[in-house]
């Protein structure tokens, strides 16, 4: 498990218009894992693992004070520390490339948000290894906190 300090060391890579999550679902690539446009603005769109960096993170690079949201996931970084940086351009992904920086955390996401939008696409097998791994995280499963059905 992470500690929820303020500043992580992390591993970053760079991705422009293929979300991870929507080419994995049969999405158009342009949109994050809540149906929105990735964003290239003020906050910038990332994608990591939600089991550990949970849904609506929000974080800034040391070196360049960006602003990121984590409004992503992907098959590739499930289990790993890695998040995924949202480039607008081309030439930015090339530029930024793969590389080790510390972030500050600005405001923790949430689990119980980053299971509402997993639990009914756990079909996928990387929305099945991060619900797992968040429930276990808290110590329960996604039908133990679910509201009870009765039978009339």
């Amino acid at each position: 498990m992470l500690d929820r300090g303020l500043r992580h060391a992390v591993e970053t890579d760079s991705h422009k218009w293929a979300s991870h999550t929507t080419e994995l679902e049969g999405g158009s690539g342009h949109h994050n894992a809540l149906g929105q446009y990735l964003s290239g603005r003020h906050v910038l769109s990332a994608a990591s693992d939600w089991s550990r960096y949970p849904l609506g993170t929000r974080f800034r690079l040391v070196d360049t004070s960006e602003e990121y949201v984590i409004d992503d996931y992907g098959g590739a970084l499930i289990g790993t520390d890695t998040i995924d940086l949202y480039k607008p351009s081309r030439l930015e992904v090339k530029r930024w490339g793969v590389r080790h920086v510390d972030i500050d955390i600005l405001q923790w996401g949430s689990d119980e948000q980053s299971l509402k939008v997993l639990a009914p696409r756990c079909k996928h097998h990387c929305a099945r290894q991060m619900v797992a791994a968040i429930q276990k995280k808290k110590g329960k499963t996604v039908a133990e906190s679910s509201p009870a059905h009765t039978s009339l």
